[in-house]
């Protein structure tokens, strides 16, 4: 039997998904949208590939602003809190469940983005280059690709060895440490419920890459030009950074 990886798991998303897509999250998912447009030069009716949409977080912003989406996620009740989240807003996702390693579109997207962290938790980096090449695929020519996430840089900024917090219902533990030199975060994270006290807990790892050696995997994959800023408004990427916001032009 094929291995199962933990993030193809429908009851990890069930119990983890309202932990790590909390109020804050969903608050600025607007503003984020707006400059995925704007830092695309999309006009209404653009089409939009979200890959690795999880719940609609960034689709739905993307339908509410004119934009025709397409969501890709591998867990289906992720795809079912798209739906309906778009529903309650009243704007139409096409939804799709597919492995980003595999997907492949018969339409080409204006745009493509994978936020919020959802990159580098495949077994490989060949497995992580064929998501890129994937997206890659899917755009159009002259089509934009925006990735956020968590460089080495970024995480070595803003290490931290843990934290505790309460959210939906629930205490919860954090714990992180280096994998190797600086080549993986393992993150471990324990849920204990308020009312029943039950415990759940996970570990997993995430692959950190330096944004340097991910410019130089999207210009081989064929992007003509790749820009690197330290967050959505387009700030340099420096000592002062946020985040990693990757622009790549095909």
């Amino acid at each position: 039997m094929e291995k199962k990886e933990w993030f193809e798991s429908e009851q990890f998303w069930e119990n983890y998904g309202p932990i790590m897509f909390d109020e804050q999250r969903w608050s600025e998912a607007g503003a984020v949208a707006e400059s995925v447009v704007r830092i695309a030069g999309l006009e209404k009716g653009a089409k939009i590939l979200d890959a690795g949409c999880g719940p609609g977080r960034i689709s739905v912003e993307l339908a509410i602003l004119g934009m025709d989406v397409t969501g890709v996620d591998l867990i289906q009740s992720e795809l079912d809190a798209a739906r309906e989240s778009a529903e309650d807003e009243g704007v139409f996702l096409n939804l799709v469940k597919s492995d980003l390693r595999t997907f492949k579109s018969a339409q080409k997207f204006d745009c493509a983005v994978n936020l919020y962290t959802s990159f580098g938790y495949c077994d490989t980096e060949e497995e992580d280059a064929q998501i890129l090449k994937s997206i890659f695929d899917s755009l159009k020519d002259g089509g934009t690709f925006i990735l956020e996430n968590l460089s080495r840089e970024v995480e070595i900024k803003y290490f931290t060895e843990g934290e505790w917090f309460s959210r939906a219902g629930k205490t919860v533990l954090t714990e992180f440490e280096v994998v190797g030199a600086w080549e993986g975060l393992r993150s471990k994270w324990i849920l204990i419920d308020d009312n029943t006290g039950e415990r759940l807990e996970h570990q997993f790892v995430q692959r950190l890459y330096s944004a340097a050696e991910l410019k130089k995997t999207l210009e081989r994959i064929g992007y003509r030009r790749v820009e690197i800023f330290g967050d959505f408004e387009q700030h340099p990427y420096d000592q002062n950074m946020q985040t990693m916001v990757i622009v790549a032009r095909k």
